[in-house]
């Protein structure tokens, strides 16, 4: 037979080296003979071509000549490769050098060839056994090989022939059972492998989405703990890996079918797959669907979460006082915050649902939470009205061309500016809105919570203990007016069509204000009118600030909240400035910081402010400044910094009780 090696691999030497270390080296391999088991006369054939590759190598004209061939095979331009002929008798101690040349493949698919028909040795002769061993090592180290090219399915068809192949021969049960306990901890690999391919290989994927569902139902479901070989610790961030590859309807098809085996957190994620799917393909009876399957689980603190589903089917009232007796304090506040109209705080709340815990996870999904978008669909809009027929509500079919033009108005709401839509606060602990260059928390993972703690999708295994979600009441049918609000408003973008149209105001470079007057001549002190206050007057409490009285505002905000984080305090009170929420997050920063004995300076310069979009009580402003900040010890040691750099955001001002405070911010887009 053929081996496809040639004396320097074989030997494990290379073709610089001399004669002295070729004989160096066979003494060397000839005491490390392998002990698996093999029968005399395989370690012996394997000295014996040891000994000949050693004895042609360290023969200088012998040598000379066998590179001359070796270099006429690689001059030949042909696919041809060195190999040596070895008789019959020395077979398997050939291969199992081969195998210890790094050609382990190449090995296993030999010593296979060798135990077939018509090559087959005689049964129970040592030729099988040492094949059959031969073949089993061979087949776990070429896998092995496969697995470090991250060739995990390579690997697992290679372990699963050999398992075969000594299952077929009837030998080496631990032999069988080492590979058996390989390929099962393939499984998440393969699984990963598979699902990771192009959507065009259906063969594959599908063979992926087999190997999921076996390796869940091994697990006893997504919250198990069935399988010892994969724990928690593991299966969590493995699932949060491979859920991307999946598409929307593979995970509806997968969480459907785990949830009927009595799985709690896949009939949650159904549920949220059923309203990604609804939404972006704009088919709200999806997100009925959704909504009927999460309303049946019995979950327990789910009712924002229904609140949002019922928002998209346009049932106003059932949305608004499931969002009332799910949501905690904290949340119900935060809602408070978004506008004087009850409205507004859900629907902000329900956007950053979409776009944090339900839109995120899917191959062949990519959208925006716009609501607006949403409900100006025409497939939505005639669910809606379906729907409302249904239940023996009365709503008028609205013309394309009256939802556009704000219709809504004349349905008896008097909606306004009121009703604009604040921003989501951002999460991020600190001087966010100077440091928005840092890295964003992984909000959107499966596992972490937002910002309103104990509101995201529960933590797996296990599960957060809330009051028992009580029966649903018969809820107040919801009006005429309401119904043609929501759709009118929203399907028209109404929200930003019936308030004032934004001040148009260019953007202003911030100058610094000089010590002393240029001119020696004193001017003479101009009184501020009421439309136009002096910048420096806070607390902020005139009807309509100048651009420059909110500059004023924002730059004491920074100072302050510098002063604050330095471990000083601030000239003006910080509830004159910023919202409850925003001071409370710098006061547990300045809180943690004392608690580590560390001291941290912000530099924070507004080099423009320009407003965006202004109303009776909320103004939008996109700001430029220049940010950096240091982290010293107690004794003066630098711990980290943020270098000089120019941001962009945007601040969001509310008027609240007659004084104007900065109520949010957020990177600007």
């Amino acid at each position: 037979m053929e081996l496809p090696i040639d004396h320097f691999r074989l030997l494990g030497v290379s073709p610089t080296t001399d004669g002295q270390t070729v004989l160096r080296t066979l003494e060397q391999r000839l005491d490390r003979a392998p002990d698996q088991g093999f029968t005399h006369d395989t370690l012996q054939a394997r000295a014996d071509l040891l000994r000949a590759s050693a004895e042609l190598l360290s023969d200088q004209e012998r040598r000379q000549a066998y590179e001359r061939e070796l270099t006429a095979i690689a001059d030949g331009g042909e696919a041809a490769i060195a190999a040596l002929e070895i008789p019959p008798s020395k077979e398997v101690g050939g291969l199992l050098l081969l195998m210890e040349a790094g050609q382990a493949l190449e090995a296993f698919e030999q010593a296979r060839r060798g135990l077939q028909p018509p090559q087959a040795p005689a049964l129970g002769s040592s030729r099988e056994a040492d094949l059959t061993l031969l073949a089993g090592l061979a087949c776990r180290t070429a896998a092995d090989d496969y697995r470090q090219q991250r060739r995990f399915e390579a690997a697992a068809q290679t372990l699963q022939q050999g398992l075969q192949l000594l299952q077929r021969m009837g030998q080496l049960p631990e032999q069988r059972r080492q590979l058996e306990r390989d390929l099962a901890a393939l499984l998440p690999y393969r699984v990963l492998d598979l699902l990771s391919r192009d959507l065009t290989a259906t063969a594959e994927r599908s063979e992926g989405i087999q190997l999921l569902d076996q390796l869940v139902s091994r697990r006893g479901g997504l919250e198990g703990e069935a399988d010892p070989d994969f724990p928690n610790n593991e299966f969590q961030p493995f699932f949060k890996q491979i859920r991307p590859f999946l598409t929307v309807q593979e995970q509806v098809d997968l969480f459907s079918r785990w949830a009927q085996a009595g799985s709690a957190a896949a009939d949650f994620l159904a549920s949220f797959a059923l309203t990604a799917s609804g939404y972006v393909q704009r088919k709200p009876e999806r997100v009925q669907m959704a909504y009927e399957r999460l309303q049946a689980s019995g979950q327990q603190g789910v009712e924002a979460f229904l609140a949002c589903q019922q928002l998209l089917l346009g049932q106003i009232e059932s949305a608004q006082g499931l969002f009332e007796r799910g949501a905690g304090e904290e949340l119900r506040q935060w809602a408070r915050e978004q506008g004087d109209e009850p409205l507004a705080g859900l629907c902000a709340y329900c956007r950053d649902w979409l776009s944090r815990d339900v839109l995120p996870g899917f191959r062949d999904l990519e959208a925006e939470p716009d609501l607006e978008a949403w409900f100006a669909d025409r497939d939505v809009q005639a669910y809606v009205e379906q729907q409302d027929r249904i239940r023996a509500r009365t709503l008028p079919a609205m013309a394309p061309t009256a939802l556009s033009s704000g219709a809504g108005a004349a349905a008896g709401l008097g909606l306004d500016e009121r009703a604009e839509l604040a921003d989501p606060p951002a999460w991020s602990d600190g001087l966010v809105e100077a440091g928005a260059d840092q890295p964003a928390a992984e909000d959107d993972d499966l596992w972490d919570e937002p910002f309103w703690s104990g509101w995201s999708l529960p933590q797996w295994p296990q599960w957060p203990q809330r009051p028992s979600l009580p029966e649903l009441p018969q809820l107040p049918r919801w009006t005429l007016p309401a119904a043609a609000a929501l759709v009118a408003l929203l399907a028209a973008g109404g929200w930003w069509v019936l308030r004032p149209r934004p001040e148009r105001v260019r953007t202003i470079p911030v100058q610094p204000v000089p010590e002393k007057p240029v001119s020696k001549k004193p001017l003479p002190e101009q009184p501020p009118t009421p439309e136009q206050p002096a910048a420096s007057k806070l607390p902020l409490n005139m009807e309509r600030p100048s651009q420059a009285d909110l500059q004023a505002l924002l730059e004491a905000w920074l100072a302050a909240k510098a002063a604050v984080l330095a471990g000083g305090s601030s000239d003006q009170p910080l509830t004159d400035l910023a919202r409850p929420s925003l001071v409370s997050r710098v006061e547990s920063q300045q809180a943690a910081n004392l608690q580590r004995g560390e001291r941290e300076t912000v530099k924070a310069t507004l080099t423009s402010f320009r407003i965006s979009e202004q109303g009776p009580n909320r103004v939008a402003a996109e700001v430029s400044l220049r940010y950096s900040d240091e982290r010293r010890s107690a004794d003066g040691q630098l711990l980290s910094s943020t270098p000089s750099s120019e941001l962009r955001n945007t601040y969001v001002f509310a008027r609240d009780g007659g004084i104007w405070r900065l109520a949010s911010f957020q990177k600007a887009s």
